[in-house]
């Protein structure tokens, strides 16, 4: 009975054990959850922003001389009836992914509440804290999701012209001035001509006289006698040749 009991025991410790690494895993993974489809929400909320302040600017580029370029309420982004035939510059007013609520908080200016940005309506601490992209710079080290503006990509406070009207580009450079009616601009004095210093010619190098002949050649030639000169040689001479002379037997006969 005793041993039974012992190995009853231990079942029932190992039990309670296994039970108790479940729920930590499990609790693990649904908090990791949790972590993941919250920065899902920032990422969406990012993105939803990004086009809120694409229409702000849209809405701003469009507007009519003479007339405030911010609209009094996000409907008219939907529906901007300035216009013979109205414009959409917002495709749809959308859900706040964090709140899940289609409620904003907005960003107004001057007297009449003109909207010139959105922010969500959330309190909660964000999880991306840094490494944003360049639309959103401003967006690093806040505490709250509600701290996280979108506003007018690079809208102007001032009358833009009129849709289609030639702009002049901004040189940065100031006007120049206006000169005064019938007062006499002085002329400039005229500047010296520039005289570039005259350089010394080099003198011309006279050339290097020849070099002498040696004197112990001279005083050998003056020690020499003179040379005779050599008489021709005349070509030996050929002694004459006397005639053949005849046998005298033949004389005789030539006698007779």
């Amino acid at each position: 009975m005793r041993p039974r009991a012992r190995q009853a025991g231990f079942t029932y410790l190992g039990l309670i054990i296994f039970v108790f690494i479940i729920g930590l895993v499990g609790a693990a993974t649904l908090k990791v959850g949790a972590l993941l489809q919250r920065a899902q929400a920032e990422y969406e909320l990012l993105e939803i922003g990004a086009q809120f302040s694409a229409a702000l600017k849209s809405y701003a580029d469009a507007t009519p001389r003479g007339q405030p370029p911010q609209p009094r309420s996000l409907e008219e982004l939907l529906r901007d009836s300035r216009f013979p035939s109205p414009l959409r510059h917002l495709r749809k007013i959308f859900v706040d992914p964090v709140t899940g609520k289609a409620e904003w908080g907005l960003v107004t200016q001057g007297e009449g509440g003109r909207i010139i940005g959105v922010h969500s309506l959330s309190q909660a601490a964000p999880l991306k804290l840094a490494n944003f992209d360049s639309r959103f710079r401003n967006f690093e080290n806040r505490e709250h999701l509600s701290e996280w503006k979108f506003m007018a990509e690079g809208g102007d406070t001032g009358a833009p012209a009129r849709p289609g009207a030639p702009q002049q580009p901004d040189t940065g450079m100031a006007p120049p001035a206006q000169e005064a009616q019938g007062q006499a601009v002085a002329p400039a004095a005229p500047q010296a001509a520039f005289e570039a210093p005259s350089l010394p010619r080099p003198e011309a190098q006279e050339p290097a006289a020849a070099p002498e002949a040696p004197a112990q050649e001279e005083e050998k030639d003056e020690d020499e006698p003179p040379r005779e000169e050599e008489a021709p040689r005349e070509s030996p001479r050929e002694p004459p040749r006397e005639p053949p002379r005849e046998p005298p037997g033949q004389a005789q006969e030539s006698g007779r």
